[in-house]
């Protein structure tokens, strides 16, 4: 991973931020708002009028004071801090051990893991038991349940073969995929012929199991899918749906090619492949041959490592960077040497024994210095025939203990080396095989994946395999499912014969392999158009790339270890879509969990985030408050668990809070601590609704335009919201709606206004401008949100509980804007229209720098550095800002051409908005 780039200087850079304690102008009101007016202050340019900093400081008291008394009164943030400083003498704040929750929520997701576990033996046991006892009929006829064929009928109205009534229902529990719970079906692909006897047999047999697999989703039913995928190409899936062809009308997807399939059939690996790439390869066989690797690389995962050899009258690493070494095959690896595959060329005269020397000399450095799988090791020879003496070379580095096997892919029609290519193969334990066109590639380099599970299954090795989360885009491709990360849990079949800790903290994933399973910054998915598609790297995201504050990797290799402990660090939090950001100090613990590859971590920011607010109320009073029209939950938390029963998942959250609090369904699950924490809200918050009511009825006419609605949340995910005037009028409509999810409360974040203001000092205003969904030009106004915290102390502790704000209207800003600039200081002649004269710019900005105010319209909302850059110059060498470097390394392109490199770095999304500033490209890594 490239190391940080030097730190950029370009004025234009939008990641600026006023270091606290050098705001000038506002800090006397307590309001969190960074203003600037005008570059009279600093240094005027030529035929602009000088107006004395006095002038402009008084300027900005009077501002910042009447918007400190206007979002104070709109927003009702002392009521709501009296509320909670009154039942302060009930509550208590406990402090957080972070070693003792990680410990919790080990053992929890331990415990849930092992009930995936058993459901596999289950199937393992009843796979094998069926096995055992069915006795192999060629001429077998079985009608089965052909996913691809079910429910088709054919020109005369009947269903066709292999095409039987199948039952479907929408199912929220697998994201609303229409299937079948009662019964499992089969997937066969295109080149794969689906009344094959070793089919007919193999379907016949392990139609016992789907008894099992609904036993299986009966005793748990947060297991989702249920699979089984058999060595000749059938996959059975439960519950049951209806498979779908591409827009070729071909099925291409093979059980056989998943990660899951892979790594429960053989042990990890160390592969070195050997490509003869000598003149007589040209053409079609070169073609073939590149195919050929291409599957070896997709039958190979991250705990498999591999390289690649080419040879001709020399040999060569396709990848000199990687000479002498085995690399580990994760996905950026694997199309590393896809990719540089494709660009051989061929030429001169194969000289094979050399590549094979070269090829056993690194197994065996790997393995005397315990480095790579220390498992199975083979050579993959991929040749039109091998003409050289390769029999000493086996002498002298694999007889006669024969460790390392050797497998042989004869390309082409020739059968003139077949001899040969077979006696290497069968001399060194490996396996034989013919690829005569592109078609052949994919059964018979399958075939090695049966020969290295030989020991597996002579030992009966049952081996628990969880792979690394990915997307199966390609098992619902055509169904309209969200995309969602998976891991899998697998074992093989031998023939036997998402809690949220809160605004201040998260939990993460990883596996042994340091890759992230789970991260709430984990960005698997980029858009295209209008479409949501994995990212080529999505599931070998590595913690150093999330965690990127952790230079040192203490963090990623104490988990990768497995070990428990804790640390500290210095964190910038980028927010807003990196607009903004935070300075925390974040403490990490983290553990394994047992008997996975997996370990958990939880990171609870210093200071709030370390701190408990327990409240109590009673039952009564509380289910009172809860039921007001005014207030919501968020829709995605879980408090209490509908998804096992199907009899509660018609239910939402809020209504099954009722449930559980009225004992009306005592099966029912509830998370009992976040359902009181949401009682005691619902009743300290509730006098909101009376004050925000009573706001808007007595408002006089000047103010009814100030502000659109005000809002509170508190850390339990309780939301109240009142409108100041009628939902026609709101100037966003989309603020605080399902699908504003950065203003909502979700599974994965808390919104931005609640962020900034829990993680300030309470009674400070956040100000946020956003825009709104009307098209340019349509007369809307665009509103900023106003944003503070509400904190609770208790013996010398203090626990943020509550955000509360107001969507101010942006026009009103101006007014209260161009009034505080009337005021005059003494003996100032040059006031009342000095700031609206048409040669000054006056601006109010962010802490962050962007524009919340300025006498062109259109420069709202953008960086101060892109309309002024020489302002922002002036403003950075002086101090009052300073200038932050983010890294992005998720962040990616797709470039026009073939780069050696799997993903490029991308900049901040809002560099379509500075164009201008060349350094984004050329020296930031964002």
């Amino acid at each position: 991973m490239p190391g940080p780039p030097s730190l950029p200087t370009d004025p234009s850079h939008p990641y600026i931020r006023m270091p606290w304690g050098l705001g000038p102008l506002l800090w006397k009101t307590a309001v969190i708002l960074s203003l600037l007016l005008s570059s009279t202050a600093l240094s005027p340019t030529s035929g602009q009028t000088k107006i004395p900093l006095e002038t402009v400081k008084l300027w900005a008291d009077t501002f910042g004071r009447n918007l400190y008394d206007t979002v104070t009164k709109y927003s009702g943030s002392l009521l709501l801090q009296k509320k909670y400083k009154d039942v302060e003498s009930s509550l208590r704040i406990q402090e957080v051990d972070g070693l003792e929750m990680v410990r919790k929520f080990s053992e929890d997701m331990e415990t849930m893991l092992r009930r995936k576990v058993e459901a596999v033996k289950n199937l393992v046991e009843a796979t094998e038991e069926a096995d055992l006892n069915h006795k192999f009929n060629k001429s077998l006829v079985f009608d089965y349940y052909n996913a691809v064929l079910v429910n088709e009928r054919d020109a005369n109205g009947k269903y066709v073969e292999l095409g039987a009534e199948f039952v479907l229902k929408s199912n929220a529990h697998f994201s609303n995929l229409m299937v079948n719970t009662s019964l499992s079906s089969v997937q066969l692909p295109t080149n794969v012929y689906n009344k094959d006897p070793d089919i007919l047999n193999g379907v016949y047999m392990s139609e016992t199991l789907n008894p099992v697999f609904v036993e299986n989703f009966q005793r748990d039913p947060t297991l989702t899918w249920q699979y089984f995928g058999s060595s000749t190409g059938f996959f059975r899936i439960y519950p049951g749906i209806k498979w779908r062809p591409d827009k070729n009308g071909v099925i291409t997807f093979d059980c056989r090619n998943r990660g899951w399939y892979i790594q429960a059939a053989t042990s990890p690996k160390d592969i070195v492949i050997v490509l003869d790439t000598s003149g007589s390869m040209k053409g079609l066989r070169m073609a073939i041959a590149k195919h050929t690797i291409s599957t070896i690389l997709d039958t190979l995962g991250e705990n498999d490592f591999v390289n690649i050899i080419a040879y001709n009258d020399y040999i060569h690493y396709i990848e000199p960077c990687f000479k002498g070494i085995l690399v580990q095959a994760h996905r950026d690896n694997r199309e590393h040497f896809k990719q540089l595959v494709d660009d051989l060329m061929v030429k001169g005269v194969g000289v094979v024994d050399q590549a094979l020397r070269e090829a056993f000399q690194i197994l065996k450095q790997f393995q005397e210095a315990r480095q790579g799988s220390l498992c199975n090791q083979a050579i993959m020879l991929i040749s039109d025939g091998a003409v050289e003496d390769y029999e000493p070379v086996f002498e002298e580095y694999n007889w006669p203990d024969r460790k390392v096997r050797v497998f042989t892919y004869l390309i082409g029609r020739e059968v003139t080396f077949a001899d040969r290519m077979k006696w290497i193969a069968c001399n060194n334990k490996g396996y034989y095989t013919q690829i005569s066109t592109l078609a052949d590639t994919q059964e018979n380099v399958m075939e090695y994946l049966h020969v290295l599970s030989r020991p597996m299954v002579i030992n009966h090795d049952h081996d628990i395999i969880w792979t690394e989360a990915y997307m199966d885009s390609k098992l619902f491709t055509s169904h309209a499912q969200s995309l969602t990360l998976l891991t899998t849990v697998s074992m093989p079949v031998f023939s036997k014969k998402n809690e949220t800790l809160g605004v201040h903290g998260y939990a993460f994933l990883n596996t042994n392999n340091g890759y992230i399973l789970s991260h709430p910054d984990l960005r698997p998915l980029y858009r295209e158009g209008k479409k949501l598609k994995p990212k080529p790297n999505y599931n070998s995201v590595d913690l150093s790339e999330v965690e990127w504050e952790d230079r040192t990797e203490t963090l990623r290799t104490a988990m990768i270890n497995g070990e428990t402990g804790s640390l500290s660090m210095d964190v910038k939090v980028p927010l807003d879509k990196g607009k903004r950001v935070l300075f925390l100090t974040n403490d990490y613990f983290f553990t394994d969990i047992r008997d996975t590859p997996f370990s958990l971590g939880v990171v609870l920011s210093q200071g709030h985030g370390e701190y408990i607010l327990l409240g109590n109320t009673s039952v009564e009073e509380g289910l009172h408050d809860l039921l007001h029209p005014d207030l919501t939950l968020a829709s995605d938390w879980i408090y209490c668990v509908t998804d096992i029963d199907p009899d509660h998942r018609k239910l939402s959250q809020l209504e099954a809070m009722v449930h559980f609090l009225i004992g009306q369904d005592p099966d029912l699950e509830c998370d009992e601590e976040l359902v009181r924490e949401v009682l005691f809200d619902a009743v300290v918050t509730a006098p909101m609704e009376a004050y925000w009511t009573a706001l808007s009825l007595n408002s006089s006419e000047d103010y009814q335009h100030v502000a659109d609605m005000a809002f509170l949340g508190t850390r339990a995910g309780l939301l109240r919201s009142s409108m100041f005037v009628s939902s026609e009028k709101i100037s966003n409509k989309k603020f605080l709606t399902p699908e504003d999810e950065a203003s909502m409360f979700t599974m994965d974040h808390f919104p931005l206004w609640y962020r900034q203001a829990a993680e300030q000092p309470a009674g400070s205003f956040v100000f946020n401008l956003h825009s709104t969904e009307e098209p340019e030009g349509s007369g809307e106004p665009v509103v900023v949100t106003a944003s503070t915290a509400i904190a609770v102390t208790v013996d010398k502790k203090t626990a943020i509980t509550a955000a509360v704000g107001i969507q101010i209207r942006l026009d009103f800003l101006h007014q209260l804007f161009w009034e505080a600039t009337q005021q005059c200081s003494a003996g100032d002649g040059l006031c009342p229209q000095s700031c609206q004269d048409s040669d000054l710019d006056c601006f109010v900005i962010d802490d962050n720098g962007f524009i919340l105010i300025s006498g062109k319209p259109q420069e709202t909302g953008r960086f101060l550095g892109e309309v002024d850059g020489a302002l922002m110059t002036q403003l950075l060498s002086t101090g009052v800002f300073s200038q932050v470097t983010l890294y992005d390394y998720q962040a990616m392109c797709t470039p026009p051409h073939h780069h050696h490199s799997a993903a490029w770095p991308l900049v901040s999304p809002i560099s379509a908005l500075l164009t201008a500033t060349r350094w984004l490209v050329n020296e930031l890594l964002l």
